[in-house]
């Protein structure tokens, strides 16, 4: 069962149930996504909601008689779901220097700045609350201890979190569908998917609350993630046996758990079920299978999705766009990229760094630099922050061009604008300056990498070792080699070979031939590349004797002689220069007698 079968499918669905279905949702859908693509205007919404209630909470202050805490709350509560955590906790803060008999936090204040502290990733000061709730003579309800647990688990505290959940719950707190919830998706979160399903287990024993689609989806997406379709399709089973109806999260996560692992067939079955439930594919779903199809090369029949989307009043969301404009960049149609960017903005969809970033990466791998520069300049006028991957490209774009002095601008500007360069970033750029015979300035790279904190991989240290034996700097070379198991790291085959080269050339071949023997004592074994590059240093070097033996082991160890070694012993057999026995050996290798 192909993609292209699935794609078939979905467009052949007439049921008369789906279509009423989606002409009564496609304004809640138009809307949901509406919220996304005017993300700024929602911004500045969100700015002047905050503003209104900071002077709303500070008019109060100032009134005589102070009004109830209960008012105060509210707008405490309002800017926390505004996710405006510092100011909500600064007010909180005032409200404690004029507290009075009369006015003075209560427990729901408390509850409130354990929230922002939980999500401030100080789950640490949370606890400290909840001291004082105690203190105070409060008893802390389900949001309190659900709130710690969120926060435990944002801050990647899982373990802490599992050992305060099972506490309470011996201590008889009775946790309700979010408090489990919360820590399923925590333990989904960092792969723990058999924890949560000891969890769900955990829950199914308790008669006072039962597991609900929110739980078991969660799992079901978390097995999905971990290729586990069987397992996924399995619960989903018995998700339906105790009565419990999915819903498009449900499905969604299962078409692509399946679409990822190419079951096509099973996928359409689902996608089928879920129409037939009257189960209303939304922007996640539809944007799922833009994506597969772009992945197997179809960007076309992805192009055609995107219309049955718009047909049917689901409006595509930026994921939606990317995973198009990706599919046509990995089938080389950039153009056709560019338009649907320009149809994206047609629609009201604002485009992000990774629209950028995805176009950007197409101009580069079709050498198109100029224009993937051009772009790279549009994207930081549009107000939008270029991110270590969208640098990495353009400077990766630039080296494979061999313009590594402008690589070495955009690095200097990349730190300017506050964007740390990582590993990749600096092994790109050292292995451009190295392959253009800058080893100069590949040594200041090296030392810049440190200085940074970062720990230079075997791949950098190679092309140093590489181009410093190409500058005839063989001591050098060596002095680095010695240094990298000094350093912890070991040696690749690759680097060997390096090494081994930069010998033969020099007509170092014996070093050349003990460094193999090293290389097999630190369980790293030569490969045909590296018998043929010392077979080749030997015959270089006249060292025909050698170079004899050395193509015996070769052939001993299951490697053949790769086409320039053949030209090289063709050449000398040519020649009048070998004596009879060397010839007749070199001859019985290339299969003349």
């Amino acid at each position: 069962m192909s993609p292209s079968f699935l794609f078939s499918f979905i467009f052949s669905i007439h049921n008369p149930r789906y279509t009423a279905l989606l002409a009564v949702n496609s304004f809640h859908s138009i809307t949901h996504t509406r919220k996304f693509s005017n993300y700024n205007n929602s911004n500045d919404s969100t700015r002047s909601d905050l503003a209104h209630a900071s002077t709303m909470f500070n008019d109060m202050l100032h009134m005589r008689p102070l009004p109830p805490i209960q008012r105060f709350n509210k707008i405490l509560g309002q800017i926390a779901k505004m996710k405006h955590y510092p100011t909500a906790i600064s007010l909180i803060h005032r409200l404690d220097l004029l507290a009075t008999r009369k006015l003075k936090s209560d427990f729901y204040t408390l509850n409130i700045a354990i929230n922002c502290f939980s999500n401030l990733n100080r789950v640490d000061f949370g606890f400290s609350l909840l001291g004082k709730i105690f203190k105070l003579g409060y008893q802390p309800d389900c949001a309190t201890f659900t709130t710690l647990i969120r926060g435990l688990c944002l801050d990647g505290k899982l373990a802490q979190a599992v050992r305060f959940f099972d506490e309470i719950v011996l201590k008889g707190f009775q946790p309700d569908l979010i408090t489990y919830g919360t820590l399923i998706n925590g333990l989904c979160k960092i792969g723990n998917t058999c924890a949560a399903i000891l969890l769900l287990k955990h829950m199914e024993q308790a008669t006072s609350c039962q597991p609900g689609i929110v739980q078991y989806s969660t799992i079901i997406d978390s097995l999905c993630k971990d290729k586990q379709a069987t397992d996924a399709l399995k619960m989903f089973s018995d998700m339906i046996g105790k009565g419990i109806t999915p819903d498009v999260v449900t499905y969604t996560s299962l078409i692509q758990g399946l679409c990822n692992l190419g079951q096509w067939k099973e996928a359409m079955r689902l996608w089928s079920e879920m129409t037939t439930r009257n189960i209303f594919p939304d922007v996640q779903t539809f944007s799922v299978l833009v994506d597969t199809l772009c992945k197997e090369g179809m960007a076309k029949d992805a192009h055609g999705v995107l219309h049955l989307m718009l047909q049917r009043g689901v409006e595509p969301n930026t994921i939606t766009y990317n995973a198009l404009m990706d599919g046509y960049c990995l089938v080389g149609k950039i153009a056709d990229a560019r338009k649907v960017l320009k149809f994206m903005k047609a629609q009201g969809c604002e485009p992000d760094v990774f629209t950028y970033s995805i176009l950007i990466n197409g101009y580069i791998k079709t050498k198109r630099i100029d224009e993937a520069l051009g772009l790279f300049k549009d994207l930081s006028c549009r107000g939008l922050i270029p991110n270590i991957v969208t640098y990495n490209t353009v400077i990766g774009g630039l080296c494979s061009v061999g313009r590594a002095l402008d690589a070495c601008v955009l690095l200097d500007e990349m730190q300017t604008h506050g964007q740390q360069p990582d590993l990749v970033t600096y092994a790109t750029l050292l292995k451009c300056l190295c392959e253009e015979k800058r080893l100069d300035e590949g040594l200041l790279l090296l030392k810049m990498i440190e200085d940074d904190g970062l720990v230079p991989n075997i791949v950098i240290y190679t092309n140093l070792i590489d181009s410093m034996c190409k500058a005839r700097k063989l001591d050098a070379a060596k002095e680095l080699f010695l240094s990298i198991q000094a350093k912890g790291l070991q040696p690749s085959t690759y680097t060997y070979n390096t090494m081994i080269n930069g010998l033969c050339i020099a007509g170092k071949v014996n070093e050349a031939k003990d460094l193999i023997r090293k290389m097999k004592e630190h369980n790293c074994l030569p490969d045909g590349c590296t018998y043929n590059i010392i077979v080749r240093g030997f015959l270089q070097n006249n060292e025909m004797s050698g170079a004899i033996q050395l193509l015996q082991a070769m052939g001993d160890s299951g490697f053949s002689a790769d086409v320039s070694t053949v030209e090289l012993v063709v050449n000398l057999v040519s020649t009048n220069q070998l004596d009879s026995p060397c010839k007749e050996e070199l001859l019985k290798f290339l299969g003349i007698t």
